[in-house]
């Protein structure tokens, strides 16, 4: 009879497998002696169990020829430290540290399925494994630094040692085969090394030293090798998470606990404790750091405040397990390891400041405590252990067969057949039989502890949203996130959850105190909720975080979110329509104040309504304060900008309108800063003769996309100043200037108020490079130097601009006077020729210098056949025919210049509206990608068809 035959018929081709390979691996002398043994049913039946239900411990034996051999001689092969002196390089002590880990998971598994060591006894091998595996990598590494930097010192000179804080289930000594390992790593006190002290090292402060440290020590535990891994470290747990930093001195903790520490993390510290340190008085510093760490554990009374954390922590258990399907899970699904753990901890946590005998780690020695309290039912204790063990067993026999963290009992029949049959079992039915009886007993006693269990079955997708924000760091449940952000539309899913990570665990959130912390979980569901509404989900979460960002500690903005709907709706439309938007809300929260009233936010304003809500609200600021005055004044352009671009994504505006909109903004805004620039300077030097408020003898002229209406978001304003003023004469106050003097510093002071980047940025760039002899001129113009300089020192392109003149602020009177010089220097009757070759020759210098337009691209502005091009076909008919047809010369826009041409005659109807069409289809995209943040560039086979028509038209008129 073979000794396979103790094995199940089902199991016995795997068994064959696996011991053959076993065999060819470590050679006939090593099979013999096993083999000689195997006539023992029970060390036979132990053999097939370990190598049917674990690939990995196959694996080891053929890795470790004696291992086998070994395990079958002794009860306990025991666990030998690593003399850390024989290792020469850190290659050395990784391996070891591997071969080590490898043997003991391999006798854990041994022992495990041949039912010589229960679950609390394994566990605890594991444990001393972890410990010795750290405690060495710790030492040696510590030993190098020294070597290199010397011995990290307090200020006072004292040795630093570095403690390394074990949580969870190492914490606790209920280590699993295959568990990730969650660690704390901390020092008493800053300072600094004392290798300045020792020639060729050199000194390091101690948070870069102990840093280091740790950065080695993980890599010695973490990296996997040839041979391996030997824990996977998981430092999350740390003050800050991720974005903290990896070591913190014990003043950094405790200031972190007393200050930000969450009830969570409350929860997490019941396990901790020291599991390693190294350096001189660790001992000590071990010991005083959990003492510091108690009182934030522990509250010194029935800590009744934390039902409510822990009711919600418990709900949010509740509605994974029902939107995951769970129900394989034996860790995560109902009745499952974690509901016992809350059992006790929830009790832990309320109680344990009182309750001193409640503050053990291991839940196996919490339960009875919790009974004999009177806590748990009389009898649960037994039962609730017993299910408990029950389902570590299942989770080690699910690990053992890959070395792999699972606790998700396998969907195929032949796998859990196997996993019963390692255990110890008939067959998969008696297993599963003991695990709904221990799961459901689970179930009920978790439903009792602190509330009763909630009513409905149902998750609603609020509650999706909810557990998906609270948990999207958690690695286990990754797949899972993803999925229902794909399936709500979130492309790519990958990116949307690695925004929504990264701002769960940066820093800035982790440090919120408790109530903004609140409010940002309330108000994440419902942002999320609301992006799946808008076409591209995953954009608009991208451009609304930097305003995330901007507003966390100012948390008054997350509740007018959180109780407004509409304007968190809004707020994604218009971000995701417009990274403009969104990047000006993030740098202007206050601007979501405007959101509150949808109405007024998406009803068009027309020039009057603008101008009278900015006299309005310059009248609710103090006069004397001028600093309030340009706030007030960018605060107000944000607002209406915001909604002018939200009219412009909406399709509440056209694309003439919103030039009018921002033209007449920008209009409103000039006139008011005027004033103020007014009774500044006037107040300082006096009024110059005959000028007043109402008429400062001063105008601003507006030059190109002011002048001519077509105003974007982000222009800039070109514009000129006019006085007419006697420049000879002064001003009336105590401390008169000349007048010239006084319009000039009029108008720097205008710049300055304009230009100045306050807190809120600028309102808006000046250029005032087109008035007469440009920068090398005065930046004030008298009206009859103005007309000297036009009639007899301009260039024909400054004639070209003079078409999108207009007065925009100032003296009316003034203003009228100009637009009067403007159609006489116009309508002046010129050399056609000569006015053709000056015209093309300043076109086709623009276009070398500055068209980007190439095979692949078209330069909307600058391109052949583009918005420059209509721009000079409309100025050159101005300057040779307005001679001929004064009309023509009553607009400064474009469109209705063309318009205007056609009523005159002197531009067939189809030639002018084809322009007109063409010119519109550029503007709309180039105010389209301008809110997209994008250049006015776009692919070479568009706008094909306007191209050829505007080519061929200059080609008819300047050809």
């Amino acid at each position: 009879m073979s000794w396979m035959e103790h094995c199940p018929e089902q199991h016995q081709p795997l068994l064959a497998q696996r011991w053959n390979d076993w065999c060819d691996a470590v050679g006939v002398d090593v099979v013999a002696p096993v083999a000689s043994q195997l006539d023992d049913e029970r060390r036979a039946r132990i053999l097939a169990r370990a190598f049917v239900g674990s690939a990995f411990f196959v694996r080891q034996c053929s890795r470790y020829p004696t291992l086998l051999a070994r395990l079958l001689a002794h009860d306990d092969c025991g666990l030998a430290v690593p003399d850390i002196g024989n290792f020469a390089t850190e290659e050395q002590l990784e391996q070891a540290l591997r071969v080590l880990r490898n043997r003991v998971n391999a006798e854990v598994i041994w022992r495990d399925f041949a039912g010589q060591w229960d679950i609390p006894t394994a566990c605890a091998r594991l444990t001393e494994l972890a410990e010795v595996c750290i405690q060495s990598a710790l030492d040696w590494h510590r030993a190098k630094m020294v070597e290199r930097h010397g011995e990290p010192r307090s200020s006072e000179g004292h040795i630093q040692p570095m403690v390394v804080l074990g949580m969870g289930k190492l914490g606790a000594r209920e280590l699993n085969l295959s568990s990730d390992i969650d660690l704390i790593f901390a020092y008493p006190e800053p300072g600094q090394s004392d290798g300045d002290q020792y020639e060729g090292k050199k000194s390091l402060e101690n948070q870069a030293y102990f840093q280091r440290l740790g950065q080695r020590l993980i890599k010695s535990l973490d990296a996997v090798t040839a041979d391996g891994f030997v824990f996977r470290v998981d430092m999350r747990l740390r003050p800050y998470g991720d974005s903290g930093p990896l070591v913190s001195h014990y003043a950094a903790l405790e200031d972190y606990y007393q200050t930000q520490g969450r009830e969570w993390e409350r929860y997490a510290m019941i396990k901790a404790r020291p599991v390693a340190a190294s350096g001189e008085g660790a001992a000590a510093a071990s010991e005083e750091l959990m003492e510091m760490l108690r009182p934030f554990t522990y509250r010194r009374y029935i800590d009744f405040s934390v039902i409510e954390s822990l009711r919600e922590m418990k709900t949010l258990i509740q509605r994974q397990v029902r939107a995951r399907g769970l129900i394989d899970n034996i860790k995560l699904g109902r009745g499952g390891i974690r509901e016992v753990e809350f059992i006790a901890q929830a009790f832990q946590l309320i109680r344990g400041g009182r309750e001193p005998d409640l503050r053990v780690r291991n839940i196996l020695k919490v339960l009875p405590l919790l009974e004999e309290g009177g806590h748990l039912p009389a009898g649960s204790t037994d039962q609730l252990g017993d299910a408990y063990l029950l389902l570590r067993r299942v989770e080690h026999g699910l690990q053992a067969e890959r070395d792999q963290q699972t606790q998700t009992l396998p969907p195929e029949p032949e796998r859990r057949e196997q996993l019963a049959f390692a255990l110890g079992y008939e067959s998969w039915n008696q297993l599963e039989d003991a695990l709904v009886k221990a799961r459901g007993f689970i179930e009920r006693e978790f439903d009792e502890v602190i509330a009763p269990p909630e009513e409905s079955g149902e998750i609603t997708v609020s509650d999706t949203w909810e557990m998906l924000w609270a948990g999207c760091e958690m690695v286990e449940d990754r797949d899972n996130w993803l999925e229902h952000l794909h399936n709500a539309g979130f492309q790519p899913a990958a990116k949307a959850l690695e925004l929504l990570t990264e701002l769960h665990g940066d820093r800035i959130v982790t440090a919120l105190p408790a109530a903004g912390r609140q409010r940002l979980d309330q108000t994440m569901p419902l942002l999320l909720a609301a992006a799946s509404e808008v076409s591209e989900p995953s954009l608009a979460l991208e451009r609304v975080m930097p305003l995330l960002r901007a507003i966390l500690r100012r948390s008054a903005y997350l509740v007018l979110i959180n109780e407004n709907p509409p304007v968190l709706n809004q707020l994604l439309r218009l971000c995701s329509a417009s990274p403009w938007i969104a990047e000006q809300l993030a740098r202007h929260p206050i601007l979501l104040d405007e959101m509150l009233d949808q109405r007024r936010l998406l009803q068009p304003s027309t020039a009057r309504d603008i101008a009278d809500e900015l006299r309005e609200e310059m009248l609710r600021v103090d006069p004397e304060d001028l600093e309030a005055q340009m706030e007030a004044l960018r605060h107000f352009k944000q607002g209406q900008s915001l909604r002018t671009a939200a009219q412009e994504v909406t399709g509440a505006l056209p694309l003439m309108k919103v030039s009018d909109s921002l033209t007449w903004l920008a209009e409103a805004i000039l006139q008011q800063s005027l004033t103020l620039a007014w009774q500044q300077v006037t107040q300082k030097h006096g009024t110059p003769k005959g000028a007043s408020v109402e008429d400062m003898r001063f105008s601003i002229v507006a030059y190109g996309k002011l002048g001519g209406l077509e105003l974007g978001h982000g222009s800039d304003l070109d514009i000129v100043f006019v006085h007419d003023a006697e420049p000879q004469q002064t001003t009336d106050g105590e401390r008169a200037i000349d007048n010239l003097s006084f319009y000039t510093r009029l108008a720097q002071r205008l710049i300055h108020i304009l230009q100045t980047r306050t807190l809120s940025g600028p309102l808006y760039e000046v250029d005032t490079r087109l008035r007469p002899s440009g920068n090398s001129g005065l930046l004030v113009t008298s009206l009859t130097a103005f007309e000297k300089y036009q009639r007899e020192s301009a260039w024909t392109w400054e004639h070209q601009a003079l078409v999108r003149t207009r007065p925009v602020a100032g003296s009316e009177r003034l203003g009228s006077a100009f637009e009067s010089l403007r159609n006489k220097l116009l309508g002046a009757e010129r050399d056609e020729q000569k006015l053709r070759e000056d015209v093309v020759a300043m076109r086709n210098k623009m276009r070398a210098h500055l068209d980007k337009s190439n095979d692949r691209q078209f330069d909307l502005k600058q391109g052949p056949g583009g918005i420059v091009d209509i721009e000079f076909m409309v100025q050159y008919a101005v300057l040779a025919w307005a001679h001929r047809a004064p009309s023509i010369l009553r607009y400064t826009d474009n469109i209705r210049i063309l318009e205007s041409l056609t009523e005159a005659g002197l531009m067939p109807a189809h030639q002018a509206a084809h322009l007109i069409d063409a010119y519109k289809a550029y503007r709309s995209e180039g105010h389209r990608l301008a809110l997209q943040q994008q250049p006015g560039v776009v692919s070479g086979d568009q706008f094909e068809a306007e191209r050829k028509t505007v080519e061929t038209t200059w080609q008819q008129i300047l050809g």
